[in-house]
């Protein structure tokens, strides 16, 4: 989708030679293109409601979207002057924090007139490339602290691409975004095998046993599955950060690491190392197993919903998981009780037959 072309004109008596209108937030771009020195002069201009919003203009030269974009930040603080630099976005979890970008950054200003906030600078192109991916955005202020933009409408839509030689200015459909297609399917493979198919797996291997031997194949498929559906997901985690160069979800990625380890020594112990149901040290391996075991499925949940918080696909999506491991682990915590309550009748019938069969003195 192509952007509306506009008129440049000048600001505070600084000349553009190309400018385009942007499809959301009332933005407009201005530059002017240097390809022997491999520098632009921009202008980004967007109207506000009120002098209490931040606005942004950014460049992502690793991906699409707001994370790995190195932003420009400005906005008028209460005692009526203009605050403007720069932030580099590492997570979707930022708060606009002052920081080095990724590529040179020169003469650096903002003014705001005509209820609108006009950012000006000159950019080094990365590797001198004219086509960008380049994101734009705006939010309230708290006093003098940027605050989180709205994470629906026209504020999740206003990203895309820039041809500074071209002029051409496109919208980048999320749905075909590679890159957002693979975290996509990293967050439903890895949803649906560590929090999914393990926590069944392992249910079906407690409460189960008495329909033997077809728990036993469900546990080890249920577990199977998830454990390659695991490898898939460890895989799409590990090409995202390779693409993603610069940009670290570290507390994620520590529990993914973890979390492929413990799955497979955990596979490596059930194939290799199980003693026969007569040997003494079966005890041991059981205990070993069950630790094993159950601490993966609690890192597999915890990871997920880290997962949902980098990934933000919408409130419903992680609701919906939340409803959906709630509902599973009523069910085990159901079919514990029973299994309790089946034992205490069994022991209790037994106590109750041993003291009827006791000889009676004379």
């Amino acid at each position: 989708m192509s952007q509306q072309a506009c008129t440049p004109h000048a600001f505070n008596q600084k000349t553009f030679n190309a400018c385009q209108t942007l499809r959301v937030l009332n933005s407009t771009i201005h530059w002017s293109y240097y390809p022997s020195k491999g520098t632009v002069d921009v202008a980004f201009s967007q109207a506000v409601v009120s002098d209490s919003r931040w606005v942004a203009w950014a460049i992502n030269p690793t991906s699409t979207g707001m994370v790995g974009s190195q932003a420009i930040v400005a906005f008028r603080r209460t005692d009526g002057t203009m605050n403007i630099y720069s932030s580099p976005i590492k997570s979707y979890a930022t708060r606009l924090e002052q920081g080095n970008l990724s590529f040179p950054l020169f003469d650096v200003s903002a003014i705001y007139e005509n209820n609108q906030i006009v950012i000006f600078a000159t950019i080094g192109l990365p590797n001198n490339v004219s086509v960008v991916n380049h994101v734009w955005q705006q939010g309230p202020l708290s006093g003098n602290i940027p605050q989180m933009h709205s994470v629906s409408g026209p504020n999740v839509q206003s990203f895309g691409t820039l041809d500074f030689l071209s002029g051409k200015v496109e919208t980048i459909r999320r749905a075909t975004s590679s890159v957002f297609k693979v975290k996509i399917s990293h967050g439903i493979i890895n949803t649906v095998s560590w929090g999914m198919l393990m926590p069944v797996g392992a249910i079906v291997a407690r409460h189960f046993k008495a329909a033997d031997p077809a728990w036993f194949h469900v546990h080890r498929a249920c577990q199977m599955l998830g454990y390659l559906g695991g490898v898939a997901g460890f895989a799409t985690g590990v090409w995202l950060g390779h693409k993603s160069s610069g940009i670290e979800y570290k507390g994620h990625r520590c529990i993914g690491i973890t979390l492929m380890a413990l799955a497979t020594l955990q596979v490596l112990v059930a194939l290799c190392l199980r003693p026969k149901k007569t040997d003494k040290r079966r005890v041991f391996w059981n205990w070993f197993h069950y630790l094993l075991g159950y601490g993966t499925i609690v890192l597999g949940v915890v990871n997920i919903l880290k997962g949902f918080d980098i990934l933000q696909p919408g409130k419903i999506w992680k609701i919906s998981y939340l409803i959906t491991i709630i509902v599973i682990g009523c069910v085990a915590v159901i079919l514990e009780a029973r299994k309790w309550l089946s034992l205490w009748k069994r022991k209790t019938a037994q106590a109750a037959e041993e003291k009827t069969d006791m000889p009676i003195e004379v």
